[in-house]
């Protein structure tokens, strides 16, 4: 057995507790619009493809509707200027982090939140931790296609042997199979156990410290 080099971690649910802040942005934009609001555990639901999507289910009607491209960009206004506003990493996520840099790890986070957005996150509440941060962009695909991730790697200098993912959703179980990694599924984030179970997580954690002892066969 042996400790795994590089750590490829999603933002949302997984490092950072953002539900809240999604959510109100999510409301100011739909309230804005003259649209119906949503609860904070639909919102819960809808994350986890990107704020496109999330804005997808949370609008009546999706794309289809009329408003739908004002009203995204109403969110994505508002979320720049108020995803610090409840936005905090989870218990053990700092301390976690430390440890594996002191250790000489390679971390990185790869997110379906807009680039600009992940950049300014990873930067206020990691900057002496994660070396790259890749979100969502016009010329590479999102999560689960593997192409953050393989990017992530390209950019750390390290390869995929040694390298493990750690996510909170079935997005993120299926971009690390994509990626060719092994997954580890956090039970703080925005699905629960059984949800995680049906989807096929098969490493579970528990608490981000436990992260810490996760090693791989060689």
């Amino acid at each position: 057995m042996k400790d795994f080099e590089t750590y490829i971690f999603d933002l949302d649910g997984t490092l950072l507790n953002s539900l809240n802040d999604l959510a109100m942005s999510t409301n100011y934009a739909l309230r804005w619009a003259g649209m119906p609001e949503r609860t904070v555990e639909e919102v819960r639901m809808f994350v986890g493809n990107g704020v496109k999507l999330l804005m997808e289910r949370a609008i009546p009607g999706g794309l289809d509707n009329p408003r739908f491209d004002e009203t995204y960009a109403k969110f994505r206004e508002h979320y720049l200027q108020h995803n610090l506003d409840t936005t905090r990493p989870y218990e053990g996520i700092p301390e976690m982090l430390n440890i594996l840099k002191q250790r000489g790890k390679h971390l990185a986070i790869v997110s379906n939140k807009f680039y600009e957005a992940t950049q300014e996150l990873a930067k206020h509440f990691f900057p002496e931790t994660i070396e790259v941060a890749i979100g969502e962009r016009e010329n590479i695909r999102k999560k689960p296609a593997p192409d953050t991730v393989l990017e992530a790697l390209r950019q750390l200098g390290a390869d995929k042997e040694g390298a493990v993912y750690i996510g909170d959703s079935d997005v993120d179980i299926m971009t690390a199979k994509n990626s060719g990694l092994p997954c580890l599924s956090v039970l703080w984030g925005f699905r629960d156990k059984e949800f995680l179970i049906e989807h096929g997580a098969n490493n579970l954690i528990e608490h981000p410290l436990d992260i810490l002892n996760v090693k791989f066969n060689q």
